[in-house]
């Protein structure tokens, strides 16, 4: 009689293959857990399963009361969570905080070219400067047109 196949454990198929197939077969049934454990979870929150183990869910969650509640209310979570045929081993469920994703940054905005008088004014206050450095960047400056 063959063992139950268990997603989250190696098994001697990925000698050969190392262990990236492993790591890609595990995160695959954990974005299907998260699937499977997000509507279940308190809202609003996009709740992450990151691991789960030895009967132990671990989740992460940006929103703080939320990932509180969840940690408060643990039993209650457990009790609906283990009637989904993939956890039904579960016991407990660890809480993490994540950072908020970065997922839009604010493009910057193209810098200004100079107008023809500012680049003449550079031009001449690059003249009376001692500093040949402090002059040549001026002079740069004057003559950048972005």
């Amino acid at each position: 009689m063959s063992e139950p196949l268990n997603v989250f454990q190696q098994t001697r198929k990925h000698i050969k293959t190392g262990n990236f197939s492993f790591l890609s077969s595990q995160v695959a049934a954990w974005q299907k857990l998260t699937k499977l454990v997000q509507p279940l979870l308190p809202q609003p929150e996009q709740w992450q399963v990151v691991c789960y183990q030895n009967g132990v869910l671990m989740l992460t969650g940006e929103n703080q009361a939320l990932v509180s509640q969840l940690a408060y209310l643990q039993k209650q979570y457990i009790a609906q969570l283990s009637q989904i045929h993939e956890l039904k081993e579960l016991n407990k469920i660890q809480v993490r905080l994540r950072h908020p994703s970065q997922t839009a940054l604010t493009p910057e905005k193209p810098p200004k070219s100079l107008s023809p008088e500012t680049q003449d004014m550079l031009r001449n206050a690059a003249d009376f400067v001692s500093d040949p450095k402090l002059s040549q960047a001026m002079l740069r400056l004057a003559s950048n047109k972005k």
